[in-house]
């Protein structure tokens, strides 16, 4: 079914309902300077008002992105094949062009307030304009010139491989989009590896100049709150809680660009706010001289459950291939044959994602992909009757570790960064977690958790790139490389495709990845700005290197 494309200059419920109203697949684009109010009937998933994309997912067959900021500044950002524009009077005649990019053959567009500037630029741009009244317009985009062929649809099929957070997010957005998908796992659960810790943290990252990391993470966090509540909400749908983070300075220094940064940007304060050290005390039971950043939406979540959550809900479109290793990729009619030890055919469909972590260079496809791994050791500190006690905390609390409120008898601490692969619990792990530990919670319970608390927890390898930037997108073909200028020039495996290089950041860089990539195999408008989409461009690394080699 095709998805009818709708861009507004500013955001209207009453022409959105309209174009719900028509039935179809509808994807409706707006952009306006601030987040608009709510409709009454949205108001539980509508965006906070921060700069961006934001994506609003209503139903399998609706989805809303508001995009926040200057018109002049977004249009650019997006891609889009569009079938109706709705203009509003301040669009200016220096967009025209920019609006004919993004027409399909036959689009319509309507512009209130239409001075005659205006109705000779999209005249000029190729669309047919007549006045519907005194200052309206109706026009439709006719070019004579050759424009690129229409994107086949896609065959709905396809092998996801790997089943932590990003594999279980790609069958689950693929699953509600229609397609049939095999998810093969070498373990016998989901998330038995990086996925696999008992609590990971979801927070947004904060920066004074907004970098790309910055940009990336107000998304990809924001999008995970709206789709885990659409799914139930945490603690309801799968373990977690969204109680709330608590990112403590390091010194008096790093408090003031923290406040610095919440002056300059002016966030909401449900997603970024200061609690000064007398209110960071009372929170954590502990002196704190220098309070810090408070995420009063984020939380924890047991990355484990949400990927049965993902999962079950993909119903019969999804086939699972548990306890069995994907270990080579042969491109045959079209198709992609997944084979497993001894050659064993495992799967094939046109489409193949790859999504397990640091096991991905195994594939030769994906073996020259800058990828590496990070040991991460993290102690569990049970609650026992015994002294010392860990903290008992309503919340996450984060420095340079972080430490879990109590659930199910464990609070969870950590996580190392190392650069070995040792899979073993060891000791010196465990010191330097209840080390931060004791300087995040200054009291002498905890800091006598280092000589009294068993060795116990849990030890995982992350994924990353050497940008500590996710990989969401088509797999470029190293060998078929020559000479690049622009990423548009990269060589591709035709049908394969990666989400990879999580980090520490799976819980919320998954779901948003998963959209990204779900768009691009659809031909349907990213849910990202395109600066950002090249920033997660896996062949953005190829294309460095060439570029170095000219």
């Amino acid at each position: 079914m095709k998805t009818r494309v709708v861009l507004d200059t500013a955001f209207c419920g009453e022409r959105f309902e309209a174009a719900r109203a028509l039935g179809g697949r509808l994807h409706y684009i707006a952009v306006a300077p601030d987040v608009p109010p709510a409709p009454e009937q949205l108001g539980h998933v509508w965006p906070l008002d921060v700069p961006g994309f934001h994506r609003v997912i209503l139903s399998d067959e609706v989805t809303l992105d508001l995009l926040v900021g200057a018109l002049d500044a977004m249009l650019p950002q997006v891609a889009a094949r569009v079938d109706a524009f709705y203009l509003s009077p301040e669009v200016a005649p220096s967009l025209a062009r920019m609006l004919a990019k993004l027409a399909v053959q036959g689009a319509t567009l309507h512009a209130r307030a239409a001075d005659e500037a205006l109705v000779w630029a999209l005249t000029a741009a190729g669309f047919v304009c007549r006045m519907a009244d005194a200052s309206d317009i109706v026009a439709e985009y006719r070019s004579l010139r050759p424009r690129a062929a229409e994107q086949v649809a896609p065959v709905r099929r396809a092998v996801v491989i790997g089943a932590g957070l990003a594999g279980s997010s790609a069958a689950h957005r693929l699953c509600a989009r229609g397609w049939q998908v095999t998810l093969i796992e070498r373990h016998a659960q989901p998330a038995q590896e990086a996925s696999g810790n008992l609590a990971g943290i979801f927070m947004p990252l904060l920066s004074k100049d907004d970098n790309i990391p910055t940009r990336l993470s107000r998304a990809a966090y924001l999008f995970a709150l709206r789709e885990w509540r659409r799914m139930g909400g945490a603690g309801v749908a799968f373990d977690g809680a969204d109680c709330g983070v608590l990112q403590l300075a390091r010194d008096e220094r790093h408090a003031k660009v923290q406040q610095d940064v919440l002056a300059q940007w002016g966030y909401p304060q449900q997603y970024a706010r200061w609690a000064d050290a007398q209110e960071a005390s009372a929170m954590i039971g502990a002196p704190t001289p220098h309070g810090g950043w408070l995420f009063e939406q984020g939380g924890w979540a047991r990355p484990a459950s949400l990927c049965e959550a993902m999962l079950a809900a993909c119903g019969e479109r999804l086939r699972r291939v548990f306890c069995t290793e994907a270990l080579s990729l042969q491109r045959v009619d079209d198709e992609w044959q997944v084979r497993g030890a001894d050659g064993a055919l495992l799967a094939q469909a046109p489409t193949v994602i790859l999504a397990s972590g640091a096991s991905a260079g195994q594939i030769e496809q994906a073996s020259e992909l800058p990828l590496f791994k990070l040991r991460g050791q993290v102690t569990h500190l049970p609650l026992a009757d015994a002294a010392p006690q860990p903290p008992l905390l309503p919340l996450v609390v984060c420095r340079e570790a972080y430490v879990t409120p109590p659930s199910n008898g464990m609070v969870c601490a950590g996580a190392t960064y190392d650069s070995d692969d040792d899979p073993a619990l060891r000791a010196s792990s465990q010191l330097e977690n209840l080390t931060r530990l004791a300087e995040i919670i200054p009291t002498e319970a905890v800091a006598a958790l280092a000589d009294t608390a068993p060795l116990a927890g849990r030890v995982g390898f992350r994924c990353a790139a050497p940008d500590r930037l996710p990989l969401a997108g088509a797999l470029p073909d190293y060998a078929n490389a020559g000479r690049l200028e622009f990423l548009s020039e990269v060589p591709r495996h035709p049908g394969l495709h990666c989400l990879l290089g999580y980090a520490s950041r799976g819980l919320i860089w998954a779901p948003l990845m998963a959209e990204l990539l779900v768009s691009q195999l659809e031909h349907t408008p990213p849910p990202l700005e395109a600066a950002l989409v090249d920033a997660l461009d896996p062949g953005r690394f190829l294309l460095k290197q060439r570029r170095r080699a000219q």
